[in-house]
């Protein structure tokens, strides 16, 4: 094993500040159980109507997009590399709620036991970012950073599921789709008004 020349305690292919993080997996549980909540609470056919208004998108689409991400990371064919150009991009949860809600569990299983997720490894990352460049881009991260990641990125989608949901006329959960740094800042507001 490789060490940091100043640290010999420090592994190269480590992050110790993301090492034990329970936080991390907890937010990821928490943003998978967000979405289950919304799914569950939808028909089949309010989970795959493709909205005109949302460039012909779906919920599920989304919801989807949002779980390969999250398989992306807990299930990498190579140990050390996250490719987020291999997603599985299944048709199937896209358009069946049972199947997405059995993937959910499926991941929530995994990162329930995220000590087998090593968060402070580090990762090749693999991501095609560049609409001129040919090929797919590559960087280093943690197992940590890119459940960050994945968590931010389905916030963000989980705001474009909730303007669709709303198209149909579905009522969303409070806080559903906005960033937990959101709510507390809003929350701060409130108090600092209040006084």
């Amino acid at each position: 094993m490789r060490t940091t020349g100043g640290n010999a305690s420090v592994p190269v292919n480590r992050d110790p500040m993301t090492d034990r993080d329970p936080s991390i997996v907890a937010a990821s549980l928490e943003i998978l159980d967000q979405g289950a909540e919304l799914v569950a609470s939808i028909d089949d056919d309010v989970y795959r109507r493709k909205l005109p208004a949302a460039f012909h998108a779906s919920i599920g689409g989304h919801y989807r997009h949002c779980l390969d991400h999250f398989h992306s990371i807990v299930a990498a064919a190579d140990p050390d590399e996250v490719d987020y150009d291999q997603r599985r991009r299944d048709p199937l949860i896209e358009t069946e709620r049972f199947a997405a809600l059995n993937e959910t569990r499926r991941l929530r299983d995994a990162l329930s036991g995220a000590d087998a997720l090593d968060l402070g490894r580090l990762v090749r990352v693999i991501c095609k970012t560049s609409y001129a460049e040919g090929g797919s881009q590559q960087g280093r991260a943690t197992v940590g950073r890119e459940l960050m990641y994945a968590v931010a990125h389905a916030v963000h989608h989980y705001a474009l599921i909730g303007i669709m949901a709303n198209l149909q006329g579905v009522a969303l959960p409070s806080g559903f789709g906005v960033a937990p740094s959101t709510i507390k800042h809003q929350q701060a507001l409130a108090a600092a008004a209040a006084r």
